[in-house]
This record gives structure tokens, C-alpha cells and sequence, in this order.
């Protein structure tokens, strides 16, 4: 199994299991995680999650399947919140003030397929900053289930 379906498993598993220690808020923040901060130290910090973005962003403007999506988008923006979001998520300092996934994504249309082609570049982009694949998971498995809220119901 290569290590796409192992990871798109593990999004899935998520999905289905709900195991994370974070939680959605009705207002446009999100609940701080129950961890330490050693998935932080893995990533490089806010240093490294800025790298991270950077390559992330080229990788989705460069990426047939995802350009579409974020070459009109207000992309230095993208970047700051997901920096801030994935800094919080893996029990770094930051706060995501950004707003939640079902009402930033609510307009796009967004399919499961994109959704996935979204994933696969994030997964080149941890590849390229030569962040484990473990890591990788952990990280995944915290933003599976915002699955529910990106995609648009037909």
C-alpha cells in the first residue's frame, strides 16, 4: 500500500473515529488542543510551518487539480491562518482567529476529490520539509475531521 492510501486511510479513520482532542467553536476561533507541544517541535516551530506554507502554496498553484481554488484567493492570507491553525493544532502558542471551516468553505464547492487532491500536496509539502511520516499522520488525523465542514453537499 503506498504511503497515499496509508494516509488517506488514516484521514478516513479519523473521519469515522473522531479521535481528536480539539473541538470546533461557534464562534470564529478554535478550542485549544489537550496536548504538549512536541508535534510543534517536530514541524520546526513557526518557522518551519511558515516553510511548510510557503512550499505548500507553490504545490497548490502548481497542482492542476488545486490551482483553480487558490489562484483567485488572497493567498499570503491562506498561508498566515494555516500557519496559525496548524501551529495550534500541533500544540504550539498560536491562536487560529480565522473563520470555521463550514463558513470559509461554504461557497467553493468543494468535492471530495479536491479535497483529497488537497491532501495528497499537503503530503508532498511535509515530504519536502522532511517531516516524518508519523508526524504526518498525527497532523491528518487532527484535520480529518474538518472533512465534514470543506466539502459541499451536493
Amino acid at each position: 500500500m503506498n504511503k497515499t492510501l496509508i494516509a488517506a486511510a488514516l484521514v478516513c479513520a479519523g473521519l469515522l473515529g473522531n479521535a481528536t482532542a480539539w473541538a470546533q467553536t461557534t464562534d470564529t476561533s478554535m478550542a485549544r488542543p489537550m496536548m504538549d507541544d512536541q508535534l510543534y517541535k517536530t514541524f520546526g516551530e513557526k518557522p518551519g510551518l511558515v516553510k511548510l506554507m510557503d512550499d505548500f502554496m507553490v504545490r497548490l498553484l502548481a497542482d492542476a487539480r488545486t490551482a483553480p481554488s487558490f489562484k483567485p484567493a488572497n493567498q499570503q492570507r491562506i498561508k498566515e491562518q494555516l500557519v496559525d491553525q496548524f501551529c495550534m493544532l500541533t500544540g504550539g502558542p498560536c491562536a487560529y482567529k480565522g473563520a470555521d471551516m463550514k463558513t470559509s468553505h461554504q461557497d467553493l464547492e468543494i468535492n471530495k476529490a479536491s479535497f483529497h487532491a488537497l491532501v495528497e500536496v499537503l503530503q508532498q509539502s511535509m515530504d519536502s520539509q522532511g517531516i516524518p511520516f508519523r508526524s504526518q499522520n498525527q497532523l491528518l488525523a487532527k484535520l480529518a475531521p474538518m472533512h465534514r465542514d470543506i466539502i459541499t453537499p451536493k
